[in-house]
């Protein structure tokens, strides 16, 4: 098997319509264009020799190479440190419109630092997940790949004093090859852009320049508006850029994550494309936004959210889909890239979401949840919005009381799981609230009937004696770590018996070293086979489900805990492998929007106690 980079050796970049990560060794090994769910120009993280790169590396055989953000941006820097010299190489996307476009800038500059150094730039892109072959045509300025009808031109950044332009070969494959010599001072580089009609042309480094210079401003004045200034704010700051980075402009549509097919365990089967907008992940953004002060990009996921809710898709599993593509198509499929070995001998392969028409009825508390936010943050409901919630409402009403297949999107048939139900009260309760806040019309008798139907059941059925912890699904004894949500919606006091022994339930079979498991596959059958990692979404759950409690020192130290397994740029994937290693998609939108809540919620409870002088363990 070819060799492959951790998923952590990675920083992302991006230009709000797309993205790509960069290896630490200089390597672009994923990269769809033009938007996050687009077939993929360079993907050889998922096949290492079928599917495309983009390398910068020194000639030098030997150096080592540190990555680093440029402060407050989404600027990513690789540095190449040599005998000879060092270097770096200065990844960014110029940030585009709000206006879907297939144009987009990948600029590529390397700089030497210090002595001389020689750079090997190969590219090498493979079309629509490999499948389409293109033609290559060289100019002086650069080249053109062409592919159906898709189009990668790769323009050279130049020096106004270079003697002699740059050469660039082809090598059999149709890839391309160059070497930039560099002395100390100078900057060079290529620029490489997707859907544009132009021919390559040369680019000068001033004009490079002004591009960093405009992208730099951009982040940095956007990162400002931030109203966080707690104990956390680097890590807070980050999770917030990649939040944005995820986020396609002309929408408001949030990505899980940008990658698809990582694996949740090397050589498994666990390989899901999340490149696709999650009613739940959306829902759960608005009020984590709203908390740090980004109120436009708040508003702009709750538009869209008001979308689906007003649009309903009406078919057999309610009206709202679990999942959209980002443009709010409903329709997805799903299929497996054939002859791909996948990450690490991780097949399938798959892109798409065949999970898309599954029933999960805790979406409509979230979607109802982020409303009720919206509206506290000033983001009103209009007339024809109410109606199309009493309309959710209504069939929500008929709906709530049965099987499903729940949050983590299991594939063993549907069940009935507890946190579906929580959530289908907190759907009832915000409903209420807005009614009664404002004086619209509703069905509030029968509101609060299934509100305190739902609460009861609950209680009687979610709630194991034997375990002494509220479980997975009714009759069983497994537990969930999304049920730490309990108290964060306001269903039940953190202190009162029922959760607290539910917190130490959870703490003594889910938790592991501050790590959290979502649940144990081995004692609850998710139809799938293999195992996981911890879900880096529930450490930052149980984080501020600890800090809730008043459990401040254990909320703290696993808190910190749990930043030692973010990458070396901040970033973290979906789960931890038991050997500490970063797997499944990558960045994921849901463990930073976690960290941001917990970081929020730990942070005003620490700020709370030494304001009383009261030290709570």
């Amino acid at each position: 098997m070819n060799e492959y980079p951790s998923i952590a050796d990675h920083g992302l970049i991006g230009d709000l319509q797309t993205t790509a990560l960069v290896a630490t060794d200089g390597t672009i090994d994923w990269f769809c264009s033009p938007r996050f769910d687009s077939p993929s120009i360079f993907a050889s993280l998922l096949d290492s020799a079928r599917g495309g790169q983009f390398r910068t590396r020194p000639r030098d055989s030997t150096f080592e190479t540190k990555q680093l953000y440029f402060p407050d941006t989404a600027i990513l820097i690789t540095r190449f440190l040599t005998e000879n010299g060092v270097g770096e190489v200065i990844d960014f996307m110029p940030v585009t419109s709000e206006t879907p476009s297939d144009h987009h800038r990948l600029l590529r500059a390397v700089r030497c630092v210090r002595g001389t150094l020689a750079f090997d730039v190969e590219i090498a892109p493979r079309f629509d997940y490999g499948r389409q072959t293109h033609e290559v045509t060289i100019t002086e300025d650069g080249a053109s790949f062409v592919a159906g009808d898709s189009t990668l031109t790769l323009s050279l950044i130049r020096g106004v004093d270079d003697e002699r332009p740059t050469k660039v070969e082809q090598t059999d494959e149709g890839d391309l090859r160059l070497t930039l010599s560099l002395s100390e001072g100078q900057m060079r580089g290529v620029v490489l852009e997707t859907g544009s009609a132009e021919p390559p042309h040369a680019m000068a480094v001033a004009e490079a320049q002004r591009l960093f210079d405009d992208t730099a401003h951009f982040w940095q004045d956007w990162v400002g508006q931030s109203t966080y200034t707690g104990r956390w704010r680097e890590e807070v700051q980050r999770s917030a850029i990649t939040l944005k980075l995820l986020t396609y402009a002309p929408t408001g549509g949030l990505v899980a994550a940008p990658t698809a097919g990582l694996p949740e365990q090397i050589g498994g089967e666990r390989n899901w494309d999340y490149r696709f907008t999650w009613v739940r992940d959306a829902s759960f953004s608005v009020n984590t936004l709203v908390r740090l002060g980004f109120t436009s990009e708040a508003t702009a996921f709750a538009r869209w959210l008001r979308d689906r809710v007003t649009e309903p898709v009406g078919d057999a599993t309610g009206p709202l889909n679990i999942m959209y593509r980002i443009d709010g198509d409903p329709h997805l499929s799903e299929e497996i890239i054939e002859g791909w070995e996948g990450y690490r001998g991780s097949y399938p392969v798959r892109v798409g979401n065949g999970a898309a028409g599954q029933l999960q009825l805790d979406i409509y508390g979230e979607a109802m949840d982020a409303v009720w936010n919206a509206d506290r943050a000033g983001m009103g409901i209009g007339h024809a919005g109410w109606l199309a919630i009493c309309n959710l409402l209504d069939w929500l009403a008929e709906n709530w009381d049965q099987p499903e297949e729940g949050i983590w999107e299991t594939r063993g048939g549907r069940k009935n799981f507890t946190y579906g139900r929580l959530m289908c009260w907190v759907a009832f309760d915000r409903a209420i609230r807005l009614a009664t806040t404002y004086g619209r019309p509703a069905p509030l008798p029968r509101w609060i009937a299934e509100r305190d139907a739902i609460y009861t059941q609950i209680m009687e059925k979610g709630w194991n004696t034997q375990r002494r912890a509220f479980v997975q699904q009714y009759g069983e004894t497994v537990l969930d770590a999304s049920l730490l949500k309990m108290t964060q919606v306001g269903f039940i006091s953190p202190h009162d018996d029922m959760w607290t022994d539910t917190l130490t339930a959870i703490e003594e079979e889910l938790v592991s070293d501050s790590l959290v498991y979502r649940y144990d596959p081995s004692a609850s059958p998710d139809g799938l086979r293999g195992s996981e990692g911890t879900f880096s979404l529930c450490t930052f759950l149980y984080v501020d489900a600890l800090a809730r409690a008043d459990q401040l020192d254990k909320a703290r130290l696993t808190f910190e805990k749990m930043l030692t397994y973010a990458n070396h740029v901040g970033l973290f994937s979906e789960e931890v492998a038991p050997t500490g290693e970063q797997i499944g998609n990558f960045p994921q939108a849901f463990t930073h929007l976690a960290l941001i809540d917990a970081a929020i919620t730990l942070n005003d409870s620490l700020d709370a106690q030494q304001a009383s002088g009261v030290r709570r363990r």
